[in-house]
């Protein structure tokens, strides 16, 4: 390990040490000893059109020789206006204002501070966020808390909000109980909130697949009736799109495959196509509205040193156009996933395959707890790079989510490689 850094997620004690990565180009890593590794997971889910894309550098470089940052409160600039302009124009439906922030935990604070002033704002105290088992909404201590508890939050409980938790009701090919885990679900949210209709801001959900709870996928039908229970108790709905934004999902948006209109959305990751750390939380009009005031009390005190950074949103604007021309690339990969999918749907060593858009996963059957310290988790990590190929499972759950310029063939090569390993 290196003397002074210390890395995310990581035992320093324990750990193997870090690969040191001098390049990457398209889908590969080169690493320092000159090995050549396939990214299947863009680099922690922010990669969209593969590493060292020469259009967003150039974006970022031609911006970085006119306006490279300055104070969002008080000033703005075209690229935040065009940004939000784009946004605004692909979500459609009852988005309209756009809030710009850094990382995907803090759009998450962000979205939480709207939902819950939103009420204070209107004289209501509504106290409480219903989230999901299983949910991963970030590090920080608000998403902390709308997140399931876990060892990434069980040293700070005792400082974790109180939330009201249902089942996700995820599923998976063959499942044929998927129609009554959503019923269960959606029971527990009318009971909640017919006891108590003036006790919870909000509903948050990520919408169709949890990340780092496992890659659980839900059903558009479970997220259509989640929409219909908050209008009819009157309270807000929040999609946390960080990971399942741009793309992810075979569609623009979640929300758009699913055809559901949340109140607020959370972005960040693929914003800037893997580039920069940057990220919004868009709103409804409506929303907007409860702080616009002659009453300096309801304004929304929140803010960042870097918001709207205009290389931040230099990049965005570039990835956007790339989403534009290759379209058809992450509408299609869910078939590409599927079709391989056949090699593997009969293996032993495997349960639980499920694909959504562009993100593949499949649980590894162990003798372990199925859980994120599973063993299993580093010993594939050591054989996927042995088989140049950079693999994370989460536990015992084996994911892909690769760039978006893979080839048929790079594609191939990662699921013989993982048959090797299995």
């Amino acid at each position: 390990m290196h003397p002074h850094i210390w890395h995310p997620y990581t035992q320093a004690k324990t750990a193997p040490l870090p690969l040191k990565v001098k390049s990457a180009k398209g889908v590969w890593l080169e690493l320092e000893d000159g090995r050549k590794v396939i990214d299947c997971i863009s680099s922690w889910w922010v990669n969209l059109h593969g590493h060292s894309h020469p259009i967003i550098a150039e974006a970022i470089y031609q911006q970085a020789q006119r306006l490279e940052q300055v104070i969002f409160a008080g000033f703005t600039h075209e690229p935040a206006e065009k940004l939000a302009e784009q946004l605004v124009a692909r979500l459609s439906g009852r988005f309209n204002r756009v809030f710009f922030s850094d990382n995907g935990s803090t759009a998450v604070e962000v979205a939480l501070k709207m939902a819950y002033q939103y009420w204070v704002n209107q004289q209501q105290k509504r106290t409480t966020f219903i989230a999901f088992e299983g949910a991963y909404h970030g590090d920080t201590f608000g998403a902390m808390s709308v997140g399931a508890r876990s060892l990434f939050s069980d040293a700070f409980s005792d400082w974790l909000t109180a939330v009201e938790f249902l089942p996700f009701p995820n599923t998976y090919i063959g499942d044929t109980q998927v129609e009554e885990k959503e019923t269960q679900a959606i029971a527990k949210l009318e009971s909640l909130l017919a006891k108590n209709p003036d006790r919870y801001a909000g509903i948050i959900i990520e919408p169709l697949v949890q990340g780092a709870g496992g890659m659980r996928m839900g059903r558009p039908e479970f997220l259509q009736q989640l929409r219909r229970v908050a209008d009819q108790f009157n309270t807000l709905l929040i999609f946390d799109e960080v990971m399942t934004g741009f793309g992810r999902t075979g569609d623009w948006f979640a929300c758009t495959k699913a055809q559901v209109e949340p109140d607020i959305i959370c972005l960040s990751k693929g914003l800037t196509g893997g580039f920069l750390p940057f990220a919004v939380t868009v709103c409804s009009e409506a929303i907007y509205e409860a702080f616009y005031s002659d009453d300096p009390l309801k304004t929304l005190y929140h803010g960042h040193s870097y918001t709207a950074n205009p290389l931040g949103c230099a990049a965005a604007l570039a990835s956007l156009e790339l989403m534009m021309e290759n379209e058809s690339v992450f509408r299609t990969m869910e078939l590409k996933h599927l079709g391989h999918f056949q090699a593997l749907q009969n293996h032993p060593k495997l349960t639980n395959l499920r694909v959504t858009g562009t993100i593949a996963a499949m649980d590894i059957v162990t003798e372990d707890q199925p859980n994120y310290l599973n063993h299993i988790a580093a010993e594939i990590r050591q054989r996927s790079i042995e088989q140049g190929l950079l693999l994370r499972p989460l536990g015992n759950v084996l994911y892909l989510m690769p760039p978006y310029c893979i080839t048929d063939e790079e594609l191939a090569e990662i699921y013989q490689g993982i048959q090797t390993i299995l």
